[in-house]
């Protein structure tokens, strides 16, 4: 299917009509975005084959890969929003003092407008339309802009998504660098990016310049800690599955692992017998794994192949023609290799071996935080030390990748690895506002006396009690056993005296160490 770019001209016309779609409120009622969902759900649930052909000739994507991290996710998304809409645009009261007692006090869930989301080649459809789900239950205007990377995909949802949803509202764009370009220069309410750094800095400079705020999902070295406790054959199962899922090129995917000193080599013949398990004889002729992308991906991953000092001890096979990587193992590799230095994002898994787990947490924190992080091990205090010592977006312990299909787990990253995160009623809070609400009641005036000028001491005192609780501790101390918020005496009545408990001196503990025999 050829993926025919939207034409520049084009471009400021879309933009300008769903800004007028959203002023008019088209989009406001919650029947009227339910049906959109059910618009949505209908497009994957009624084209699901051809779906299916259109990724597969992008990525050579099995089927099974395709519901689990695609179409299956967005379905389930478009369910959750549908069945939870009326809960999560509702209204929200919050508790107030004494002076608005009888005002109506709350939190509106407003939509934010017209918003933008820009998906990624590597998971065509997710990225796509999983966030344009919150959008959409939102009650924005939304304008996609598929990945060129993957045209067939692009292009079949080009054509399909006119015939489910509401063309007055939700429209794609599609093109490359200049398309994009010109769609940066427009005002957005927000911008949804998904894909590398290098892009996410250009898009959050673009939203700069016109204060529109972002949600950036990018990635990251994303470590794996493997301690010498651990069940080897179901380690290498369940790393194997997380690594080489839609051919290693998952943001998330296991980036590299650090392997306590001493299960290295049982390691390695364990994953040999998951890659035999998983793919037969040889992955190239397996239906259940995919390719590289394309031929620029192909030959960046090939010289990573070409250029470590690891030792390859599992796969390395290769063929441009057909866009084909094994899955593959490099033994030894230190922190100057050139597969630390960047993202892999391939079917290619280094190996670092430390002799104490504590070493590979200060490698982690001496580069940027990842997207992902993984632990496997039986050891409590060795995860503990692990989580309470690092940073990522999220973390998963004794697995990976699956923490990203459950849907109320907020998925992100931080730091460089991404800003925001999104996924169930999350991705609805993305795509709204809290609009602060208070409705005053037109009753008990003589009240509002006190804040009106002239001011005297008498009326400020009065304000002070009836606006702030008092705090019933004193200086440093915490009061023993009374509530912190408590509203004291009022200023007709003077404070009764007394002196503040004195708390005996306690010694700071010392900082948290790491058990070493346990990492």
């Amino acid at each position: 299917m050829t993926l025919t770019y939207t034409p520049l001209a084009d471009i400021p016309k879309i933009v300008q009509s769903l800004r007028g779609a959203f002023n008019a409120g088209i989009t406001r009622s919650l029947e009227y975005r339910k049906q959109q969902l059910r618009g949505m759900y209908n497009m994957l649930a009624e084209n699901d084959a051809a779906i299916r052909d259109a990724v597969f000739r992008d990525l050579h994507k099995p089927p099974a890969e395709l519901m689990i991290g695609e179409s299956g996710m967005v379905k389930q998304e478009c369910i959750d929003a549908i069945k939870n809409l009326e809960k999560w645009a509702a209204n929200r009261s919050v508790k107030t003092g004494i002076v608005n007692k009888f005002d109506n006090v709350h939190i509106r869930k407003d939509a934010l407008g017209m918003v933008l989301i820009i998906g990624a080649w590597n998971y065509p459809l997710n990225l796509l339309l999983a966030p344009a789900v919150g959008a959409i239950a939102a009650g924005n205007t939304v304008v996609l802009k598929p990945s060129e990377v993957a045209p067939n995909t692009a292009a079949l949802l080009t054509k399909l998504l006119p015939s489910y949803l509401d063309q007055r509202a939700y429209r794609i764009i599609n093109g490359a660098a200049d398309e994009t370009t010109l769609l940066l220069e427009h005002k957005f309410d927000h911008i949804f990016y998904t894909g590398s750094g290098s892009v996410g800095r250009i898009i959050m400079g673009a939203a700069a310049k016109q204060l529109t705020p972002v949600t950036l999902e990018l990635g990251g070295k994303s470590p794996a800690f493997v301690s010498r406790d651990v069940d080897v054959a179901i380690t290498a199962r369940r790393l194997a599955f997380g690594k080489f899922f839609n051919c290693g090129q998952t943001c998330i995917a296991p980036d590299y692992l650090i392997v306590e000193r001493g299960i290295e080599d049982k390691l390695v013949e364990a994953f040999k017998a998951s890659i035999q398990e998983f793919y037969g004889g040889s992955a190239q002729a397996s239906q259940s794994y995919g390719r590289i992308v394309n031929k620029n991906h192909f030959n960046r991953l090939k010289a990573l192949l070409d250029q470590t000092k690891g030792q390859v001890v599992v796969g390395g096979e290769h063929e441009e023609d057909d866009l084909y990587i094994a899955p593959t193992l490099v033994l030894n590799v230190t922190k100057e290799d050139k597969l630390m230095e960047g993202e892999i994002f391939g079917p290619i898994l280094p190996i670092m071996v430390v002799d104490k787990l504590v070493d590979g947490v200060k490698y982690v924190n001496q580069n940027d935080q990842p997207l992902a992080l993984y632990v496997f091990s039986k050891n409590k205090k060795a995860i503990d030390y692990i989580l309470d010592h690092t940073r990522s977006g999220g973390v998963v312990v004794n697995d990976a990748l699956i923490h990203f299909i459950v849907s109320n787990l907020p998925f992100g990253g931080t730091g460089p690895s991404g800003i925001g995160n999104y996924h169930g009623k999350r991705s609805f809070d993305v795509f709204s506002h809290e609009r602060s609400t208070l409705i005053k009641s037109m009753g008990m005036e003589k009240l509002n006396d006190l804040r009106y000028p002239p001011y005297t001491e008498k009326k400020t005192r009065w304000l002070d009690w009836f606006l702030f609780d008092k705090a019933s501790f004193s200086g440093n101390s915490s009061s023993n056993g009374s509530n912190p918020n408590a509203r004291v005496s009022s200023p007709a009545l003077p404070e009764s005296s007394k002196k503040p408990a004195q708390e005996a001196v306690k010694t700071s503990p010392k900082p948290t160490e790491a058990p070493v025999a346990a990492v």
